[in-house]
């Protein structure tokens, strides 16, 4: 069936667009002809582009556009931004059905299915579970008003992150290495403690890639300015406040979609504790160090009862690493 090829093939495009269309959703498009063959596709890139994806499909297809069918993996919006809305966009092309696979919650770019149905357009949502989850991050800030937080660890099978003499690298093998530069580029921003800062020295650009996520550092300690992190390959702020609302307040004004946690057990236990972490990747390496740092502490849980929760996303092996995914669900 045509749609199950065109939602794959969408989940593809939109893989593409996950750290390039922030503040807006990793919108993609594909425009079909009646015989179910592709015609146009596109997806949306903010850093090359203010079009949304079914504008680029539709300056792709052209005349070729008319009497086709469009699959949007979001409702299209119906309001004026920093663009004229795509309802219009799609009508004035003479797209004659519409499946989309998500529906838009801001309130104020809503309602395009409505908008192109009273123009005779036949509009279909057709849910997909794929389709929401790599929107998810968008769809996260919609709803809570913050970035998806996303807290990225390296450990030994017995959890340890550092050995007793403070030696790291490397925990992990080159696969589950290479995994985490396609993390960073699906990121808006990176966010590390001060000490992982110095004593790393980390450049956090993703090897490979053409993306430049944000890199953020907080703490209160003086990281030198001759560190990596401060060339100009891309933007670097700087947060000197252990305040976990300060540090929150900028993420949100920010407009990030995705903030990639790469910060050190003190961070990033602060940031779980306070309920600012929503998902959790673990690379354990098949390594035991018995003594050392472990990723986690600090939580304020006293009692099994209270214990953190956690879901299975997904598990895959890496080498000789196994990566875990996890949605935090809280206490």
């Amino acid at each position: 069936m045509f749609i199950d090829d065109a939602y794959a093939h969408l989940y593809s495009l939109s893989l593409q667009g996950l750290g390039v269309t922030s503040p807006n959703p990793n919108v993609s498009a594909a425009i079909y002809a009646a015989d179910g063959n592709l015609i146009a596709d596109g997806f949306h890139n903010r850093k090359v582009s203010l079009d949304h994806a079914e504008v680029i499909a539709l300056k792709s297809a052209g005349v070729a556009a008319r009497g086709a069918t469009m699959v949007v993996t979001l409702e299209p919006c119906a309001h004026t931004g920093t663009t004229p809305p795509c309802t219009k966009a799609i009508i004035d092309a003479g797209i004659r059905k519409v499946i989309y696979t998500v529906t838009d919650p801001n309130p104020i770019a809503s309602g395009g299915a409505e908008l192109l149905r009273a123009a005779g357009i036949d509009v279909e949502y057709r849910e997909s579970a794929h389709l929401a989850y790599v929107q998810r991050a968008w769809l996260h800030k919609e709803v809570t008003g913050r970035p998806l937080m996303v807290w990225k660890v390296a450990t030994t099978v017995d959890g340890k992150v550092t050995a007793s003499d403070g030696t790291s690298q490397w925990i992990t093998g080159p696969e589950s290495r290479e995994d985490v530069q396609n993390l960073r580029a699906q990121s808006d921003a990176i966010l590390i403690g001060t000490n992982t800062a110095i004593v790393d020295n980390p450049h956090l650009i993703p090897r490979g890639h053409t993306a430049r996520p944000v890199r953020i550092i907080s703490g209160e300690q003086e990281v030198p300015s001759t560190n990596r992190i401060f060339d100009d390959e891309a933007r670097t702020i700087t947060v000197k406040s252990k305040s976990i609302p300060d540090l929150m307040k900028l993420l949100t004004g920010e407009g990030f979609n995705q903030v990639l946690v790469e910060a050190g057990p003190t961070l990033g236990s602060a940031l779980l504790a306070s309920g600012n972490i929503d998902e959790l990747i673990i690379y354990q390496a098949p390594k035991m160090l018995g003594a050392g740092k472990e990723f986690v502490s600090r939580l304020g849980i006293s009692t099994l009862d209270d214990h953190l929760k956690l879901e299975l996303i997904s598990v895959r092996q890496l080498g000789s690493d196994i990566k875990s995914h996890y949605r935090v669900k809280g206490r």
